[in-house]
């Protein structure tokens, strides 16, 4: 498969990520498993893409630490909080 239509692949996963998915986790896996596949053919990899990649990861990481906070601090509230 050529670079261009790896390219238009991640376009159209892109576009998808644009309308607002239920499931944006499974988008980007997709994405990373494209970005993965033009690795291993060797072919170039597009510098905002590999940006993106790494500020995407770095919002889920910063969505499960607020998540993780959420629940430690509703489990003091649910322990602490009068009856």
């Amino acid at each position: 498969m050529s670079f261009e239509d790896k390219e238009a692949e991640l376009g159209l996963l892109l576009t998808r990520m644009q309308n607002k998915p239920d499931d944006l986790h499974e988008i980007y896996q997709q994405i990373r498993l494209k970005l993965n596949e033009l690795k291993a053919f060797g072919m170039p990899l597009p510098e905002d893409l590999v940006r993106f990649e790494h500020d995407l990861e770095a919002e889920f990481a910063a969505e499960m630490e607020d998540s993780e906070r959420r629940t430690r601090m509703d489990k003091v509230i649910a322990r602490r909080a009068k009856r």
